[in-house]
């Protein structure tokens, strides 16, 4: 994994470059199919089968627990073998469970089904693309961080509005199969034939530059690649928790603000359409927001990025609370707008507090592991939209949980402090 192969010539374009493009690919996928086009079958499934909203939310909950729980062994196997090796495995089960989800009829399915799309996803989505770049950027890594996170916004602009035409044309049958399809088309050739995990395996040194790293940065930097932390090391950290739990609550009410306006905005008499268009705003938003937070990680400490990033989208959960047939179009747009740069937030921030606090010898590990507390709380979110409808009636007591859920994350992540040297 670290032996250098010197290249015969220097490339003209910084090969990292070329892995924030493919990484971004990778994010638009799994993100785009997994999540922003999940809200789009809730009543197509509740019509052909008669299932209730809680139930149908079950699957995208099964989905990011699932991702969660995988994501620290999918780290670990990045660290060992590198993603070239886990990212077309993942796209393979990714898009086997789709194919399975398009022929189910039964509820047990649903699930099973979402439990292969998760362990899919974990595996070619924000654990091993963001080991890669961590590896290949060092002077501007928040700012390569956040261009390849903006790929998760744009799942939302490329993918829902896709699928919100094929099921109408098609049926959800076969808009479910064409997303496994695409992932297969896409993904596994491009992780074969392009990514490379760290720079080392091309004879390259990260930024680009002709100088080891360890001598550009003198003792310093050679220190503070020892002192990198392992996961089990990180988890007897304050610092690990704190980022954990600012991380579910934050991404608990943000996955829920993201799921729940397209089945509010229908039942109170806005189209389908514009409901999708509304995902897609969402999304275009959440992909500047990435690169614009990744960019802010360069410049102020990622805790204050993320602070800045949940505050946002607090403001878009009161300006959600008074929205109602009546309200004038505007409003849905300014909503889902501000949640999506709000919501570009959380990937960029995240990596960057891991490899800030805890080094990148096991980046892969550790960041699968907070990663999970992430997942957690974006897969509860919705789940827990969905079962207090059922059990209410009403999406505003949802919306009112969801804007006050921001106010823990925020303090809670302005407490984070750098660790000391890890203990053995």
């Amino acid at each position: 994994m670290t032996n250098e192969v010197i290249p015969q010539r220097k490339p003209r374009v910084f090969y990292g470059y070329w892995l924030i493009v493919v990484t971004f690919t990778f994010l638009v996928l799994c993100i785009g199919c997994g999540s922003f086009a999940f809200s789009l079958f809730v009543r197509p499934l509740e019509a052909s089968f008669g299932w209730g909203r809680g139930e149908v939310m079950a699957g995208f909950t099964i989905f990011f627990v699932t991702m969660g729980i995988a994501s620290p062994v999918v780290g670990r196997f990045v660290d060992r073998y590198g993603a070239r090796l886990v990212i077309p495995v993942g796209a393979v089960v990714m898009g086997l469970g789709f194919a399975l989800v398009s022929r189910m009829s039964d509820l047990w399915l649903f699930y099973v089904s979402y439990v292969i799309i998760g362990l899919g996803g974990a595996g070619m989505g924000q654990v091993p693309s963001s080991a890669i770049i961590s590896n290949w950027f060092k002077k501007r890594r928040g700012t390569a961080i956040g261009l390849m996170s903006a790929g998760v916004g744009a799942g939302g602009f490329l993918i829902a509005p896709l699928v919100a035409w094929l099921i109408p044309e098609f049926g959800w049958r076969t808009a479910y199969f064409s997303m496994a399809v695409i992932i297969w088309v896409v993904a596994i050739p491009l992780s074969l034939l392009v990514v490379r995990t760290r720079p080392s395996e091309m004879g390259l040194y990260p930024d680009g530059t002709t100088t080891p790293p360890e001598l550009a940065a003198g003792a310093q930097g050679r220190a503070a690649e020892v002192q990198s932390f392992t996961l089990k090391q990180a988890a007897r950290t304050s610092t690990f928790w704190l980022i954990a739990v600012s991380y579910f609550f934050g991404c608990f009410s943000s996955m829920g603000l993201t799921q729940a306006p397209v089945p509010f905005l229908e039942d109170i008499g806005y189209p389908t359409q514009m409901a999708a268009a509304a995902i897609g705003m969402m999304g275009v938003g959440s992909a500047v927001g990435k690169a614009v937070f990744g960019w802010l990680c360069d410049k102020m400490h990622p805790k204050k990025a993320w602070a800045i990033g949940q505050a946002m989208e607090a403001c878009a959960a009161l300006i959600l609370i008074n929205i109602n047939a009546d309200s004038p179009v505007i409003f849905i747009w300014v909503f889902a707008l501000l949640l999506g740069l709000g919501m570009g937030a959380w990937l960029p921030t995240l990596s960057m507090l891991t490899s800030t606090n805890f080094g990148l010898l096991f980046y892969g590990a550790v960041f699968g592991a907070v990663n999970m507390a992430q997942s957690a709380g974006t897969a509860t979110g919705p789940f827990f939209a969905g079962l207090m409808y059922d059990a209410t009636g009403t999406y505003y007591w949802v919306f009112v949980t969801f804007a006050s859920l921001f106010a823990v994350g925020i303090p809670t992540v302005l407490l984070v402090k750098r660790p000391k040297s890890p203990a053995a």
